[in-house]
């Protein structure tokens, strides 16, 4: 008999080492899957970086401005940052900052001074540099008059004075006339792009192309006027004077040679559809008005229709749903569905998209720069929306504060609740300047989504207990005019309430000698939006448009104008989609577990697929705060396409045709004509089909049992099945992954909340996208599987060649042993 050895044989070595490997390989963590931006990185791609002049009196050739997405444009916010400027000078900005304005102009060199958006915004006191104003007597290089005349791009009569607001004006202007270059040398500022829908005067997207010639959209530019320490004489700001300032336009000669140019490519904005074609109106919910518009031009490419989209109440489009016939056609968006009376025609109910609403903030100041990160209880909210904070009501600080507001915090930096989840506010509690736009921007009328605002703060009992009356811990309480509202238990509230009715002396006006001094109350200080929409647009503008200032010079003295303020302390109730156009930051919101959550494609789907059926109708879901748990975001909800089967044939094919688009390649992520925008998310795959088969019965004309119907008693609804599964080419999603983005929002972090890296309210890659070294990454529509896929499936591959090779290789010794006691 053949003794075995004592020591282990190379093969048994290989194989024992063999299946160790497997489970290491199996245990490493996959790197992290291509981030959103990859889907559609138009934004990173046309970025571009020009480097500064050597001026004729102060050095820029230091200074790199990158200006961060400069093709496929259209309204929106666009990144701008710098690197080696020097540091802004204190006391106002008088030194040392940049100017930065839109121009149209078709010179292929770039626009003149006189087709540049500048000279609307406020003007500062002491601070001579926000206007049109010549002074050739300090600018010996100026040939010039008095000022610079703004001519516009519709072909209308040019400006007839330096102020002269025909076309634009402080609360529409877009130019940024300070902005900051911090003590490092950097800055960066969120810009607000116009297309010609927005400006017609700069008629950036507009077609220019001859008739019946290919269209040619119109370029535009962004101009960037460097501000050294010295004006145009070569007079030197003294930083420490108070009357020392920059008294020279950037329109000037000398400060207009320094401009850096950047061209500006913009998405059309003309009619998309060939003429002849049927018009269709499409109403509803502001949710959806983002991705229908994008659809619009792939629709027109695709169907014969035209389709027009009006966003307006939920309640008014069901109205009309429920009112459609042959002779009025009417798809309608809505988050709540269409009650049907008994004999009422039959209503179909598509998913469209997924989406939600948005506390979107712009706050910054000379100290801290701008704040990127904010956490917001239901309770906080609460107390921005009853107006709880003395600052927020109507209030001249020369006589004792308001009754109903008495001894609470004059604003929400000074009080301890928002001080302690928001640390990084402390220098703001000690500014002792109000900025008369401390109070939350709400949208006027009433709204499903409104609704669900409320639901969220009824969701959470400190929240309950501060509207009912009782004090939080720190003795703050509701501003009394608010208590008897019933906004504690009235479930069904849609709209938000401004129910003080305090007024008080304009800014500017206690020492005028009027006999009736003129007031304000608080829609003046803090008056309504006209959608969420627009107020995206005003945060982004760091203005709440009140109007409580007195300028005694006015002929009307009881006219009051705006009155913006140094630092920009402004937010705004918005929608994803929304925020994430404009680049503003995002709060992140408790939910029902206590975590503080931002919308991302996560945290949206994990809401959705928390939903359970309406009770009014089992096919649709119903947002509910009270399922948010977990990574789900709390103001999430779920849009839908009703449509009225009392159409004609041709109004329900094309309105079905609509809704196949959506669900279909309308569901692929990215920036361009026809895709998904970014702040939705891809609806799941039960969304789809269940979306599918409604247009289906649309255009049949009759309603059919849906296999993708939620189930009233299963949370989720079976809503978002199919997350893992892969994409194609129709739009379908693939799988997802904790920490996904939505246009780039993070997720994860402390207590399951907003995660402390890069997130899309950073901007830090332009058009909402945002790469996160905690490898957030965005649920990507595909046709085909992702790098992290294709390295998933070599990795088990490998594992299981490396399990059967060690097994293969104990097994050889083992059968030998085996035979050897076997043989005689």
């Amino acid at each position: 008999m053949t003794t075995l050895p004592k020591r282990p044989r190379p093969r048994v070595l290989v194989a024992v080492g063999s299946l160790l490997t497997a489970l290491a390989v199996a245990l490493l963590p996959l790197p992290p899957g291509t981030p959103a931006a990859a889907a559609d990185n138009t934004a990173e791609e046309s970025a571009v970086t020009k480097s500064g002049p050597k001026g004729k009196y102060d050095d820029f050739s230091g200074l790199k401005v990158t200006v961060h997405q400069t093709k496929e444009l259209r309204s929106q916010g666009v990144r701008v940052s710098w690197a080696g400027g020097a540091p802004t000078t204190p006391n106002g900005a008088r030194g040392n900052y940049l100017q930065i304005m839109q121009c149209w102009g078709d010179d292929p060199d770039g626009p003149d001074r006189g087709q540049c958006v500048f000279g609307a915004g406020d003007v500062l006191p002491g601070y001579k540099a926000n206007t049109r104003m010549l002074t050739a007597n300090k600018d010996p290089e100026e040939t010039q008059g008095d000022f610079v005349p703004f001519r516009p791009a519709n072909g209308e009569h040019p400006t007839t004075t330096p102020f002269d607001t025909t076309y634009f004006g402080p609360l529409d202007t877009n130019e940024q006339n300070g902005s900051r270059t911090y003590a490092n040398g950097t800055g960066e500022v969120q810009f607000e792009v116009q297309d010609g829908v927005q400006a017609d005067h700069l008629g950036c997207g507009e077609n220019t192309a001859p008739a019946g010639s290919t269209p040619t959209p119109r370029k535009c530019w962004l101009v960037v006027v460097p501000r050294g320490t010295h004006d145009t004489d070569g007079t030197v700001v003294d930083p420490d004077t108070a009357s020392s300032t920059l008294s020279t336009s950037p329109l000037s000669a000398t400060n207009w040679a320094q401009r850096m140019v950047f061209r500006l490519d913009f998405l059309p904005v003309d009619n998309f559809c060939p003429e002849g074609r049927s018009e269709r109106p499409v109403t509803g919910s502001e949710l959806a008005a983002d991705a229908v518009n994008s659809w619009q031009p792939k629709l027109c490419a695709t169907t014969d229709s035209m389709f027009s989209y009006d966003p307006d109440s939920e309640e008014l489009a069901r109205n009309g749903v429920s009112g459609t016939t042959s002779d009025t056609p009417l798809l309608g968006v809505t988050v709540d569905p269409v009650t049907q009376a008994e004999g009422q025609p039959d209503v179909v109910h598509a998913p469209l998209a997924v989406s939600g609403l948005a506390i979107g903030f712009f706050i910054d100041s000379t100290k801290t720069g701008v704040m990127r990160e904010m956490k917001l209880t239901p309770r906080l909210v609460a107390k921005m929306l009853t107006h709880s904070y003395v600052w927020t009501v109507p209030w001249n600080k020369k006589q004792p504060e308001p009754e109903q507001v008495a001894g609470n915090p004059k604003s929400y930096f000074s009080d301890e609740e928002f001080k302690e989840l928001n640390p990084q506010f402390a220098d703001f509690a000690a500014d002792t300047n109000a900025s008369g736009q401390l109070s939350l921007m709400v949208p006027s009328g009433n709204s499903d989504t409104t609704r669900l605002l409320w639901n969220w703060l009824q969701s959470d009992k400190d929240a309950r207990d501060f509207l009912s009356g009782k004090p939080d811990p720190w003795g703050m309480r509701v501003n009394s005019y608010f208590q008897g509202l019933d906004l504690a238990e009235n479930t069904s509230i849609s709209d938000y309430p401004k129910n003080d009715p305090t007024t008080a002396v304009a800014l500017n006006a206690e020492d005028s000698t009027l006999e009736d001094k003129p007031t304000y109350g608080l829609t003046a200080l803090d008056p309504y939006t006209e959608d969420l929409h627009d107020g995206a647009v005003r945060t982004r503008r760091g203005n709440n448009n009140n109007r409580i200032a007195w300028d005694g010079s006015l002929l009307n003295k009881n006219e009051l104008l705006n009155s913006p303020s140094t630092n920009h302390t402004v937010m705004a109730v918005v929608d994803i989609a929304s925020a994430q156009r404009y680049g503003l930051n995002i709060a992140a919101l408790r939910n029902a577990d206590g975590r503080f959550v931002k919308p991302t494609d996560d945290t949206l789907l994990n809401a959705v697929d928390a939903m359970k059926a309406s009770p009014d109708n089992a096919k649709v879901l119903k947002p509910d705060p009270t399922l948010a748990k977990g990574q789900a975001y709390p103001l999430a909800a779920v849009t839908y396409a009703a449509a009225s089967v009392n159409q004609s044939t041709g109004d329900r094919k094309a309105y079905a045709d609509l809704i196949r688009y959506a669900a279909g390649a309308g569901q692929t992520p990215g920036s361009s004509a026809g895709e998904l925008p970014y702040g939705y998310a891809p609806l799941p795959d039960g969304l789809r089909k269940q979306a599918k088969a409604a247009a289906d019965d649309l255009e049949r004309g009759q309603i059919s049992d849906d296999p993708g119907t939620p189930n009233p008693d299963d949370p989720g609804g079976g809503g978002a099945g199919g997350l893992a599964s892969g994409g194609d080419p129709g739009g379908n999603a693939g799988g997802t992954s904790s920490g996904t983005s939505a246009g780039g929002a993070s997720t994860g972090g402390e207590d399951g909340g907003a995660n402390p890296s890069p997130s899309v309210s950073d901007a830090s890659t332009g058009n909402g996208s945002t790469t996160s070294s905690s490898g957030g990454q965005q649920n990507v529509a595909s046709s085909g599987i992702t790098p992290g896929e294709v390295l998933g499936i070599i990795r088990w591959v490998l594992l299981v060649v490396l399990f059967v090779g060690g097994a293969a290789g104990l097994a050889g010794p083992i059968m030998l042993r085996l035979a050897q006691r076997r043989t005689p």
